[in-house]
């Protein structure tokens, strides 16, 4: 089930949009000027389908609805309560199933008050951060130095936690709908990373960790995990090699060139591991086997190996193909600032000016990286290794410190990641230039007509 298109009613009491979405091209941009809305869709879709209710008693609307390419639709209905006749007001969702005209199923997310959410700080991480200061409605996170009204903190944080907002009754209906779609937002804060390490320090409390570094330390984790498969897919393998030999059965279909072209091209695929960091140097196994000297005997021994060694390399194919992805879109972004990066399994990205500008190449920390460049890696990494495929990934102005030249290239470059990742992709922008002459990919946020 996909998300096929995407409305919203009274937004801030002024905008009424309605956003269909490309699925053919799984690319969809909306525009509009500042304040039309754009960036609160966005986070009112994540909020959806990340049980952060709270969200939607923060922004005016009357109405936002989500519409399936099954013909089913959600809407989400703020109205007031006038039952009780107070000032609170409520919200609902409605699920209403291909051809009916009545909701088929409703749920009412009003109980989420103040003393529910706050509940939860017993029994997480805000326990030792979360002080409160008297009676008053503010509160101060030690970890992260905020002062934040309690509307505030709560929308700060929801994002990062949706424990926060989730209601304990939710139906099963309504969990059934959100587990159909699998989506993340990519906001335009990308630079610091809220869910950060847990510190040295004797108080146990978290430090802040920019995404760089993050990142940086979670894909040499990936590359050590894939090699630690390898390596068991690896013993496997060779502990059975000589059995598998023996009752190998002689096969007259290939030939000895054959043979030797699939060598070559294990070595060659050997080469390209090595080159991206997923395999040391040491693991090179080139060899030449002459014409002529391939035998029945060395061919069936050949046959085994050259299947051993294809599911060994397999292990990596995935993961080598969005590491590939990646440096190659970066080293040709980055060239411009003479920076090259490459990948280590002890520290993950490894970031060296061009050895063709200078004969002693000096290392750079990612944390050292421009705005730019390092809002470029944050936003690639997301979409490559942080999104689960057929995902519908929502990103808030992708263009934020990019120069014109990198925003030109943008489309470019996420359609081969979207064609790779499998994902569908609903952006945000102001940029022009991000647009290009793709226009036909955009809905257009209007004001209402005066």
């Amino acid at each position: 089930m996909k998300i096929q298109k995407i409305s919203v009613e009274g937004l801030f009491g002024i905008f009424d949009h309605v956003i269909a979405l490309n699925l053919d091209e799984r690319i969809t941009i909306i525009h509009g000027p500042n304040g039309f809305g754009k960036t609160a869709i966005l986070r009112m879709l994540n909020a959806f389908f990340n049980s952060q209710y709270s969200l939607f008693k923060t922004i005016p609307f009357s109405k936002f609805r989500i519409d399936f390419d099954n013909g089913d639709a959600i809407e989400v209905l703020k109205k007031s309560d006038s039952i009780r006749k107070n000032e609170k007001e409520i919200i609902d969702f409605d699920f209403y199933k291909s051809g009916d005209s009545k909701a088929s199923n409703s749920f009412n997310v009003d109980q989420i008050e103040d003393n529910v959410l706050f509940q939860t700080i017993n029994n997480n991480y805000f326990q030792s951060n979360i002080d409160e200061i008297h009676n008053s409605r503010t509160y101060i996170d030690s970890a992260y130095y905020l002062s934040l009204e309690k509307s505030g903190w709560v929308e700060y944080y929801d994002s990062s936690v949706p424990i926060l907002s989730r209601s304990p009754e939710e139906p099963e209906w309504l969990e059934y709908i959100k587990q159909d779609v699998n989506l993340r937002l990519i906001e335009s804060q990308r630079l610091l990373n809220l869910a950060s390490r847990q510190s040295s320090r004797s108080d146990n409390k978290k430090t802040p960790l920019s995404t760089v570094s993050a990142y940086s330390e979670e894909i040499a984790e990936l590359i050590q995990a894939k090699l630690t498969e390898y390596g068991t897919t690896s013993q496997s393998l060779d502990r059975t090699f000589p059995a598998r030999v023996v009752q190998q059965k002689p096969s007259h279909s290939i030939t000895e060139e054959q043979l030797r072209n699939q060598l070559i091209e294990l070595e060659e695929k050997r080469s390209r591991l090595i080159q991206v960091g997923l395999l040391d140097q040491a693991e090179n196994s080139d060899f030449q086997i002459q014409p002529g000297s391939i035998d029945e005997t060395t061919q069936n021994i050949l046959s085994v190996y050259i299947e051993d060694v294809e599911k060994k390399l397999g292990v990596f194919e995935e993961v080598f193909r969005k590491i590939e992805l990646l440096r190659r879109i970066i080293n040709k972004k980055f060239s411009y600032s003479f920076k090259v990066m490459n990948l280590n399994k002890e520290t993950g990205f490894v970031f060296s000016t061009n050895h063709q500008v200078s004969s002693n190449p000096k290392t750079i920390s990612p944390t050292d990286l421009s705005s730019g460049e390092q809002h470029e890696l944050v936003l690639l990494y997301e979409l490559l290794f942080k999104v689960k495929p057929n995902s519908l990934v929502l990103i808030d102005e992708p263009e934020l410190s990019l120069h014109v030249g990198w925003q030109s290239q943008f489309l470019q470059d996420l359609k081969e990641i979207t064609e790779l990742a499998d994902l569908n992709v609903l952006m945000a922008t102001h940029s022009p230039d991000i647009i290009q002459d793709r226009w036909d990919l955009t809905v257009e946020l209007k004001g209402p007509e005066v």
